[in-house]
């Protein structure tokens, strides 16, 4: 709870809230409901509260009921982050492209993937970007990282993870390139160095900028020999850090895993709500969640700081600062974690249902979060993000 230092920017302390897509944005434009969500969270105690999903463009959205970076979307931008800043505290925006997370149909557009593989949500195939395309892409992320600092944004997190565009890059799974974009890890990491290098050039160092990156896939047993059908593991993220850390343009990494479209339930150990998802959604997808629903949404035991034997490989790989998270909620975990060299701690479930729990840990060490791993908020991000249980609990 002291202060600190991420890059440029000078925190109140190493709690950051982690992007969590709020489903707030009915008109792909902030809200009221939106600004009032982060302020709430600001006044809550952390250090930075961080905006998601930012999409970098209309087709990289899940939805089209998400925020895309773009002039018309700048003045309700800037009255957010303006309201997190009166609070205390300070703004990042989480930017990306939901490659083959996307849903074309939503979005009326194709979604893109490295490779042409199916788009689950968009029951149709992806478009695998050419060369000219990437190039146009990595153009379509340094606009949208200036729209954003121009917002007010302090910080920018650069999505590489849970298998949207730049993890179907980085994942031999999915990516099956045969150009400089595939084939080797360094190829695979193409994209991925080469947007960084772009954000970077457009928003100097006056900005943080951080990458959400996988760790796992949640494909294949970590640590077994590689196989045909894996996906990208802790020691290719370990190499691919070690990379972004040459390179130079990062003020941190924050390490994830799980997949939205082959293991969503990693990253969020606890219950798997199956029923719940089923019923957020309407024809065949509602039908193939019911049949699919326990291979697709496996269940996880909770456990305090469960992604952190994959990130304590990540801190050995790399001097750069490291953002842990995964059930890391209680004054103990926060010690623990910080006391083998992490260096920020995010935050995102429970803070759903108690967004003052920092400013509670602070005045009392032994406050224990009252999340209960139960993932029922998982499904409301396709209508407004909750926690339902803090609802019935005000109710009662």
């Amino acid at each position: 709870f002291a202060p600190a230092r991420l890059g440029p920017l000078h925190l109140r302390n190493r709690l950051i809230k982690c992007a969590t897509f709020e489903g707030r944005t009915p008109d792909a434009l902030v809200t009221e409901d939106l600004i009032e969500f982060h302020r709430e969270t600001a006044a809550g105690g952390v250090a930075i509260s961080t905006v998601a999903y930012c999409a970098v463009s209309p087709e990289g959205r899940t939805d089209r009921h998400q925020i895309y970076l773009r002039p018309e979307a700048a003045p309700g931008l800037t009255q957010l982050t303006a309201a997190i800043h009166g609070e205390g505290a300070l703004a990042a925006a989480q930017i990306g492209h939901a490659g083959p997370v996307a849903n074309s149909i939503s979005n009326r557009a194709p979604a893109l993937a490295a490779s042409r593989i199916p788009a689950p949500m968009g029951m149709a195939l992806c478009k695998s970007p050419d060369a000219d395309d990437i190039a146009a892409l990595r153009a379509t992320f340094r606009r949208a990282a200036r729209i954003a600092v121009d917002s007010g944004f302090d910080a920018l997190e650069i999505h590489c993870g849970h298998n949207y565009l730049i993890s179907s890059f980085l994942s031999p799974l999915l990516n099956r390139r045969h150009d400089g974009y595939g084939g080797s890890l360094v190829n695979r990491a193409r994209l991925a160095r080469e947007v960084l290098e772009s954000v970077r050039e457009e928003v100097g160092d006056g900005v943080a900028v951080w990458a959400k990156l996988n760790m796992y896939d949640g494909v294949g047993a970590i640590g077994a020999p590689r196989r045909p059908w894996h996906g990208f593991n802790v020691d290719e993220a370990c190499q691919v850090a070690q990379l972004f850390e040459t390179d130079g343009h990062l003020d941190a990494i924050e390490p994830t895993a799980g997949s939205s479209l082959l293991n969503p339930m990693y990253l969020f150990h606890g219950e798997a709500p199956r029923a719940a998802f089923a019923d957020a959604f309407s024809g065949p997808m509602k039908w193939g969640l019911k049949v699919g629903g326990p291979f697709f949404l496996k269940r996880y035991q909770y456990h305090s700081g469960y992604l952190l034997p994959l990130a304590r490989r990540l801190r050995e790989a790399v001097d750069l600062p490291i953002i842990a998270l995964g059930g890391i909620t209680d004054r103990a975990s926060m010690d623990e974690v910080l006391g083998e060299g992490f260096d920020f701690l995010a935050m995102g479930r429970a803070l759903l249902r108690e967004p003052d729990l920092p400013q509670r840990i602070s005045a009392d060490p032994t406050t224990q979060s009252q999340c209960i791993h139960c993932n029922l908020c998982m499904p409301t991000i396709y209508t407004r993000t909750e926690c339902p249980i803090r609802e019935e609990a005000a109710v009662r």
